[in-house]
């Protein structure tokens, strides 16, 4: 099963720069997306339907414009959960998650800690997702969670490991990606790259992109019963719809 996960900044920005063709051309059986930033109604579905992607899945925000997640499928899942039932997470429309006979598959959109309080909604946010897909794991063990982290694990996930102080980079951050992972996830492109450095986010600032100055801040991380499944993980940086670029994992299911 080939799976894509993107950051789209904006799917209906997105499309307009061609990301109906570039799905088409990666052929992904399923991709989660994030930062929608719109309301399934607002959006195109016939284009993506024509495109083989019948079954599409949308949890938007509450607020207009911001935030929100979305599953698209070449096939019918045997369930779909939209969300995970705490408010303080859904009503921002962060997680949604697909299962196909004994294969979970979760989109997962992390807050940035662009304020102080932002920050602390982000924390709250890590420790809440954590102990719920911990207890997830009890019932779905086979278990793929993709999508825009918000954190840099490591120095070689970002261009400048000075930057100490930012969130995506400060040391609690990373303390709570490495747990996450110690728990019983495999963080799968680096499993595979143990000491290759790619990026999948780029400031608009700067000529960031063009100078390489990135980070990496998506991940498709898998429960570990699932890591002689993994046959590849890889960045795809060619894609240029969004300050992020899309991740693809291919899963032996």
């Amino acid at each position: 099963m080939k799976i894509v996960s993107y950051n789209v900044n904006g799917i209906r920005a997105a499309m307009n720069k061609g990301l109906i063709d570039w799905l088409t051309s990666a052929n992904p059986d399923v991709i989660c997306l994030q930062e929608i930033k719109a309301m399934k109604e607002q959006v195109d579905i016939e284009a993506i339907e024509n495109a083989g992607y019948k079954y599409n899945y949308w949890f938007s925000a509450q607020k207009k414009g911001y935030s929100g997640v979305a599953i698209l499928s070449k096939t019918e899942p045997d369930h779909v959960e939209y969300g995970t039932g705490i408010e303080s997470m859904d009503f921002e429309g962060r997680n949604i998650r697909v299962d196909f006979n004994g294969l979970s598959i979760m989109s997962m959109y992390l807050p940035s800690g662009t304020n102080d309080a932002r920050l602390a909604h982000k924390f709250e946010y890590m420790n809440m997702i954590h102990q719920y897909l911990n207890d997830l794991r009890q019932e779905k063990p086979n278990l793929v969670v993709l999508g825009d982290y918000n954190i840099c694990h490591e120095e070689i996930d970002i261009h400048n490991p000075k930057m100490k102080g930012v969130s995506g980079f400060l040391p609690e951050e990373r303390e709570w990606l490495g747990n996450f992972i110690n728990s019983g996830f495999i963080d799968s492109y680096r499993y595979l790259h143990p000491e290759k450095q790619e990026f999948s986010w780029w400031s608009y600032r700067a000529n960031s992109r063009a100078n390489n100055k990135g980070w990496r801040l998506d991940y498709a991380m898998v429960s570990e019963p699932l890591q002689e499944n993994i046959k590849r993980s890889v960045i795809l940086t060619e894609a240029v719809h969004s300050d992020h670029c899309p991740i693809l994992i291919e899963i032996k299911h």
